[in-house]
């Protein structure tokens, strides 16, 4: 990932700040971290361990034991692929691969761009629209392989002169 990201150290600061610099509330403040920047930048870390006197083996724990947590920048649009067993039987290995072919990555990964990671997760709560994809905070069930990159299409990001011709035509 040859992707920069800048650490608002005003930010991070205001962060730590709200939780009182308390220790006690450091998953708290990863949290709140990982919710801004869509992981846990070093810099941040380190912001927290000196404020809090926390050490950065106990941050790192933490870091890697929650899944909510990454240390890796993660896409603005994350996608899930239900693969439990009602997804599984009805085909959400081939919906796994086409959105792996259409994003060029593989599952756990971000595309360089940012805009889109790829998970694979056990389950989605919703196994009779299997197989069922959460693209955002959207659910869409019954998703066919086929229709990936379609679906795909709506949320990649256009650039201007797309964006005039799909609003000429009408469409999303």
């Amino acid at each position: 990932m040859t992707s920069k990201i800048v650490v608002d150290r005003k930010e991070v600061c205001d962060i730590i700040d709200r939780w009182g610099k308390n220790p006690e509330y450091v998953i708290e403040m990863m949290q709140d971290i990982q919710e801004s920047y869509r992981h846990l930048p070093r810099a941040a870390m380190q912001q927290i361990a000196s404020a809090t006197h926390t050490d950065m083996a106990r941050l790192y724990h933490v870091a890697t034991f929650y899944k909510a947590f990454s240390l890796q920048p993660r896409g603005e649009i994350p996608i899930q692929v239900c693969t439990g067993t009602a997804c599984h039987v009805q085909g959400a290995q081939r919906v796994m691969d086409a959105f792996s072919r259409e994003l060029d990555l593989r599952p756990g990964d971000t595309t360089e761009d940012l805009q889109f990671s790829l998970d694979g997760v056990r389950c989605l709560g919703c196994c009779s629209l299997a197989p069922v994809v959460a693209v955002g905070k959207k659910l869409q069930g019954g998703l066919d392989s086929a229709k990936v990159g379609k679906l795909l299409d709506r949320y990649r990001k256009k650039t201007p002169q797309e964006k005039e011709t799909r609003d000429a035509q009408g469409n999303d």
